[in-house]
């Protein structure tokens, strides 16, 4: 939305009383921004120390939901869940190597439960499946993105991906039908148009 300049010198005239009184109300609708608002000015944890906390509370919800591993679509909600835990904390901080470091994480966690889900029919995690594959490709991505002095650090995450992956003999049929190519699994490998290499494989009906 575009704020005229009569809009803003309305808002600019506000008294210093009414100006918090608007902010204070704001922010009780708007509970992200509050976060961050507190992050940025006040919080004593630093992005470093929430996502290292992020790390252990992903580890934590992921051994919790891995009890359930055998009902598919009760893991696949509490694998949501987290990952959507992993976006608010990347909006309140802005911590783009922890987006893709964190997600990749979840993958990996998820991940450490391959023999359960290998003895599962493939039709019931299917879209277990699908959805790493989707945030793999999404990591890979932003990758392109993050100023390459992070990407040693992301190798490491890639590669524990990769041995997972190989470890799962439907998961890796599934990631090369669907597009994925292990050689991707290094970060100066990542082809520089990866973000239009998912659009087309998506156009084609895959990642679905």
């Amino acid at each position: 939305m575009e704020y005229s300049k009569e809009f803003k010198a309305a808002l600019s005239a506000f008294s210093g009383a009414e100006k918090d009184k608007l902010i204070f109300r704001l922010l009780r609708k708007d509970k992200l921004l509050s976060k961050k608002l507190y992050f940025e000015l006040i919080d004593p944890e630093t992005t470093d120390d929430k996502r290292n906390a992020m790390e252990e509370h992903i580890k934590e919800q992921v051994l919790l939901a891995s009890k359930y591993v055998g009902n598919a679509q009760y893991f696949l909600s509490a694998v949501r869940k987290i990952s959507a835990e992993i976006t608010e904390h990347t909006k309140v901080t802005t911590d783009k190597f922890g987006e893709i470091s964190l997600n990749l994480f979840l993958v990996n966690k998820v991940l450490e439960n391959n023999s359960d889900l290998s003895r599962q029919r493939f039709d019931n995690v299917y879209k277990l499946y699908i959805y790493i594959i989707n945030k793999i490709f999404k990591s890979l991505t932003l990758v392109k993105k993050l100023d390459e002095d992070y990407w040693i650090e992301i190798d490491e995450y890639l590669r524990d991906t990769l041995d997972k992956i190989l470890e799962n003999h439907y998961l890796q049929k599934l990631c090369i039908n669907n597009g994925l190519d292990f050689n991707w699994f290094e970060c100066d490998r990542i082809p520089d148009n990866i973000d239009q290499i998912m659009k087309d494989i998506k156009s084609q009906g895959f990642l679905r």
